[in-house]
């Protein structure tokens, strides 16, 4: 198709490992490859642009209005996260305007699909966020390590797999390794607070991407424990480290890993996940089991796929003679 000018817009969080930021340049590099002049910016700059591709509908609702207000008749792409459809919807017509305005939505997994409002549907495709293959880290033999690659933030409820582990007996070799930026001061000093108490956990902070994938390849079980998901980027990652999951049993979650996934435990359930880590740490079967169900999940997580499926969402959207 005719090269475009694409702006897209992305809430940053200044050394935070954060999904949508990951996305943002993922979809930025695939959009170049195709020949697509891309800027990605946390705002709209009043520049003309062919279409905008907007990352979170509540944050990036004013850029969002300006460039429809500036640029009339031009696509507007909006990317539903968990928090726009499971936290903000609720709040209403602030972010039901913004979804109207836009000409497609695009959600990370189909389950969302159903959450959105009726005549909203329509717009809706699902994009699968994709991760790159990489060769197969070793895994930690001296403990059960459980990688728990999360900001902390409530919603995230990242201290639920420490907790957990303090149920455990004496003699299991399970350790909660945690990583991610302190976003909340309350949540940093419960994870100091909890390092100091819980031999079983370790938080390291803030890490790059690439250690942060590093964690995971070494892990022997990624613990997902937020109270609400659109479609986390941290699953595709484990799963394509060959790391299986265990999750709540949120629509972001289930989305990816399917209603009957057998490592879905309820939202805040501490006694629950100790009983799914003690299970994976000393039932081999049943730790296959999730490795096989992970692995059966590879192929939706592939970069071709999604390239694929965003290259037909702009011929969707854009006129073959419209040119930046």
């Amino acid at each position: 198709m005719t090269p475009l000018n694409i702006l897209l817009i992305t809430p940053s969080v200044k050394g935070a490992i954060v999904g949508n930021r990951v996305t943002a340049l993922r979809w930025a590099a695939m959009l170049r490859e195709m020949g697509h002049r891309v800027t990605v910016s946390a705002g709209f700059d009043g520049k003309p642009r062919d279409i905008l591709l907007a990352l979170h509908a509540t944050k990036s609702g004013d850029a969002i209005h300006a460039f429809r207000g500036a640029f009339l008749g031009r696509p507007i792409v909006v990317v539903l996260t968990g928090t726009d459809i499971y936290v903000d919807a609720p709040a209403g017509e602030p972010l039901l305007g913004t979804l109207e305005i836009a000409d497609a939505l695009v959600v990370l997994q189909p389950e969302t699909v159903s959450d959105l409002p009726e005549h909203l549907r329509s717009k809706a495709r699902v994009i699968f966020q994709s991760v790159k293959r990489r060769k197969p880290a070793r895994k930690a033999v001296r403990a059960f390590e459980v990688a728990v690659i999360s900001n902390l933030r409530p919603v995230k409820d990242p201290l639920l797999a420490a907790q957990a582990a303090r149920l455990l007996p004496k003699a299991s070799r399970i350790k909660v390794v945690g990583a991610g930026a302190a976003l909340d001061a309350g949540l940093s000093e419960a994870a100091k607070a909890e390092v100091r108490v819980n031999p079983r956990y370790k938080w390291l902070g803030a890490v790059s991407h690439a250690r942060a994938l590093a964690l995971l390849g070494r892990a022997r079980l990624c613990v997902i424990s937020s109270r609400s998901e659109g479609g986390a980027n941290a699953v595709g990652e484990a799963i394509m480290a060959k790391t299986p999951l265990l999750a709540t049993r949120v629509p972001g979650n289930v989305g990816l890993l399917g209603r009957d996934y057998p490592g879905l435990f309820e939202v805040g359930d501490v006694r629950g996940l100790a009983a799914l880590m003690r299970r994976c740490e000393e039932d081999p079967a049943f730790l296959r089991k999730l490795e096989s169900r992970c692995r059966a999940l590879e192929p939706q997580f592939e970069p071709a796929r999604e390239r694929q499926a965003l290259a037909g969402l702009l011929r969707s959207l854009v006129p073959q003679e419209v040119s930046g």
